[in-house]
């Protein structure tokens, strides 16, 4: 499985943002989603997460009630749609799949480049 992450940008706090993941290979249908995310000289934090077939998913409290992940399978592609940004969601962020559910990165297998996202005050 090989993930491209897009959609990342400068965008003033309050604002949003969606996020895309486009994967390619077989197994996406198959697999958790999961996003990340990692802020210069800070080490890399989860952020949500969604099962293979988008029935169930996890969120951060620092991120919860403000952004949603969700999939489209038929795309091969997840989303993570940001709203009501601040400034600490400053970040690279990355999407991740793996075979659940998870929030620690060390259990997803595939890696997507990251993109940043920029939140101005």
């Amino acid at each position: 499985v090989q993930l491209q992450a897009s959609g990342g940008g400068l965008v003033q706090a309050g604002g949003s943002l969606r996020l895309s993941c486009a994967a390619s290979g077989r197994t996406f249908s198959t697999n958790a989603v999961g996003w990340f995310r990692q802020a210069q000289g800070k080490e890399r934090e989860f952020v949500a997460t969604i099962t293979w077939s988008g029935s169930s998913t996890y969120y951060s409290d620092s991120v919860k009630g403000r952004f949603t992940i969700s999939r489209d399978n038929t795309k091969n592609t997840a989303y993570l749609q940001m709203n009501s940004l601040k400034p600490e969601d400053t970040a690279a962020y990355y999407c991740a799949s793996g075979p659940k559910a998870y929030s620690a990165s060390d259990l997803y297998n595939y890696w997507g480049q990251g993109t940043q996202v920029t939140v101005s005050s």
